[in-house]
């Protein structure tokens, strides 16, 4: 006997409307290759000029933020700006909209699972501003607490909020004032007894039309989250960086010929691709976390490519950052954990020679 069910096939994606999701869209690293000539002939008069003495690179993080990739993955609804949490949504999602457009580097990372135990209550010290939390931890949810110190803000007309909690977020209201931090945000901004380290499980570059990374739709990036996400939170570490060029003929970049927004990307580009490359091979090993043999050769000759054009002697990666707290305790399967990521790093036929520089002992 056969069930009637079976007569009827599955509907497609598109019945489903969700075929959008599956159409051919390139892997990001083809922006790598470079465009066909008949492309190029309008951009000529304004492709930078070169120089030909030797160069060396300082590489050096300007600025760092954290994202939580787990709120946006999994196709979530469009967030309601008139709830607290909604706006702190929305506000994500429309910085991280706007690192598309932008040559950023960004790692997915991740930390043990931790959330706001709504079973229990908050407390408040007395004569002040300590609010004590409680916490669950791990894929065990180990029951903990977190006291942190509030301040009232410039907008309060309270003194002291009224406190909601959801496994994920915690909502202040101050009367004039409503804040809604997640539990990342809360861990990040307060000291805490919490030592987890960030584990680094892949790198890539923000820069993409398709903005692909904003609506969790990026393939290799997907495919990190579902393996991890069961026992661990997922965040999105989007580092901008400074790049000092060494040279006796100077920074090409700054050559009045190439003040122009063709060739300005172009020198920015053959910059971050080499510092993605060098990161890539850093954290993530010689597997380069099961990328294709094909992504391989294509960045093996863009190093190539850039270390002919800009006479690339060596470069140094400096991953330090002035203010940085527990998060920025990074590590990989490949890199032990360290504040004080510096890095030397030569090409040799397409291929990054990665130098750790040793931590500074601490007195």
């Amino acid at each position: 006997m056969t069930n009637d069910d079976d007569d009827y096939p599955d509907p497609s994606p598109e019945e489903l409307g969700i075929g959008a999701l599956f159409e051919e869209a390139p892997e990001p690293f083809h922006d790598l290759v470079a465009p066909p000539p008949d492309a190029m002939e309008e951009l000529l008069p304004l492709m930078p000029q070169r120089t030909a003495a030797p160069q060396t690179w300082v590489v050096t993080v300007a600025d760092a933020k954290f994202h939580w990739y787990d709120l946006i993955a999994g196709f979530p609804e469009v967030p309601d700006i008139r709830d607290p949490v909604g706006r702190h949504l929305r506000r994500m999602q429309f910085d991280l909209e706007a690192t598309s457009e932008k040559r950023l580097i960004y790692f997915a990372v991740n930390r043990p699972r931790v959330r706001f135990d709504t079973t229990r209550s908050t407390s408040w010290g007395f004569f002040s501003l300590k609010l004590t939390v409680p916490l669950l931890v791990g894929p065990e949810e180990k029951k903990e607490s977190l006291t942190i110190e509030l301040e009232v803000p410039f907008a309060a007309t309270l003194k002291k909020p009224s406190v909601v909690l959801t496994d994920r977020f915690i909502t202040l209201n101050w009367g004039g004032l409503i804040e809604a931090l997640s539990i990342h945000d809360v861990l990040q901004q307060y000291e805490n007894q919490l030592n987890y380290k960030t584990e680094v499980q892949y790198v890539g570059q923000t820069k993409d039309p398709l903005g692909r990374l904003a609506r969790a739709r990026l393939t290799p990036v997907q495919r990190v989250h579902q393996k991890f996400s069961e026992d661990n939170d997922m965040l999105l570490l989007i580092q901008r960086f400074n790049v000092e060029v060494m040279s006796d003929d100077g920074d090409p970049a700054e050559m009045e010929v190439n003040q122009n927004p063709v060739a300005a990307d172009m020198l920015l580009k053959d910059r971050i691709d080499v510092v993605e490359c060098a990161l890539i091979r850093y954290f993530e090993g010689p597997e380069m976390h099961g990328r294709s043999d094909k992504e391989a050769d294509i960045r093996k000759q863009r190093l190539r490519d850039v270390q002919a054009a800009n006479n690339l002697q060596n470069f140094r990666i400096d991953l330090r950052l002035e203010e940085s707290g527990k998060y920025h305790d990074l590590y990989s399967r490949h890199a032990g954990v360290s504040r004080s990521h510096i890095i030397d790093c030569t090409i040799a036929d397409g291929n990054v020679i990665i130098t750790r520089v040793p931590d500074k002992a601490k007195p």
